[in-house]
């Protein structure tokens, strides 16, 4: 069975979703809002996700506002009984779903040592626990109806590079690309890809970091942000990242699952599988002094960093935007 979503007509451009149905988690606002505005805008029928319910009601408003087709679920996402509601949701109101996009998620930003047991705790219970039961959910649904479908799952930076004071994230984040792949394996034979993206933007969030804090009021006044920002720093605003979870859920990524996608502002990347960098041999295997002679000899020169490192901001906030190439 050719994977998933494939109901593009001919001269029907491949990422028109036109009669298909997503659900996205987190998407009252931010990144998780354009998500589900981008989805809608490409023709299909949504279900808007959040734990608040008059913003939930707002994202529905503005989808419908536009034209589009969208009902609310007022849940935290990580029970079971949620990710049940979100896919009956689907096919109560549409008739079926076709796309999930794991969105939600919460921040409980510690060092390792002043983290409490309730903190970490939440943080994994929403990111990776909500993905999963989530995930799982859809996919029951997708393979019993046999015609393949689409599940994005939303990763970080911080998941891919560690970031300072974010155990519980980063940890949940890197499990959610692993599951990405994993899931790209078992659910092939169903038609059913499964894709992670990594996104960069300007949200509220992004603001109260003081480096970006200019950048984000530029942002908010609709100033155009320089290239150092758009793409070194991969910052813009969530309809930049948008369109990639639109592309994903459609008909012309049918071939593409088990991928990490990285997108922001002007930038668009593909991570790596994780490799063995370096590799040396001995014979009858290894000593403790022979392992520290390796890595002097053989090893450290690929040492890997952690964190996430970027160029410095010192482009000034109004300069013009290069054209690309």
């Amino acid at each position: 069975m050719s994977a998933g979503v494939s109901g593009a007509s001919a001269g029907v451009s491949g990422t028109d979703l036109t009669g298909r149905v997503a659900v996205v988690t987190g998407s009252g606002r931010g990144l998780g809002l354009a998500y589900a505005r981008a989805l809608a805008a490409a023709g299909a029928s949504v279900v808007v996700n959040d734990v608040d319910a008059a913003t939930a009601q707002a994202a529905v408003d503005a989808i419908t506002a536009d034209g589009g087709a969208a009902v609310a679920v007022v849940a935290p996402v990580g029970p079971t009984e949620t990710a049940d509601a979100l896919v009956a949701a689907a096919v109560e109101s549409f008739g079926r779903l076709d796309a999930l996009v794991t969105n939600a998620g919460v921040l409980r930003d510690r060092v390792l040592w002043k983290m409490t047991d309730d903190d970490f705790d939440l943080v994994v219970a929403t990111h990776l626990r909500g993905t999963f039961t989530t995930a799982r959910a859809a996919a029951v649904h997708m393979r019993e109806r046999g015609e393949g479908g689409r599940l994005v799952l939303v990763g970080s930076p911080a998941g891919q590079h560690g970031n300072f004071g974010q155990t519980s994230y980063a940890a949940a984040k890197a499990g959610i690309v692993a599951m990405a792949r994993t899931w790209s394996l078992e659910l092939a034979r169903a038609g059913i890809t499964v894709n992670a993206v990594v996104p960069t933007a300007i949200t509220a969030m992004t603001a109260t970091i003081p480096v970006y804090q200019g950048v984000a009021e530029a942002y908010d006044r609709g100033e155009p942000l320089p290239p150092v920002v758009r793409r070194e720093h991969a910052l813009g605003g969530p309809e930049d990242v948008a369109p990639l979870v639109v592309w994903l859920a459609s008909a012309a990524a049918a071939d593409v699952t088990g991928q990490a996608f990285g997108i922001g502002g002007d930038k668009l990347s593909l991570y790596t599988y994780s490799e063995e960098v370096g590799v040396t041999y001995h014979d009858g295997g290894w000593t403790a002094d022979a392992i520290g002679q390796a890595w002097e000899g053989a090893l450290a020169a690929h040492r890997q960093a952690s964190g996430i490192t970027l160029p410095p901001l010192d482009a000034p906030l109004d300069a013009p935007l290069e054209p690309a190439g």
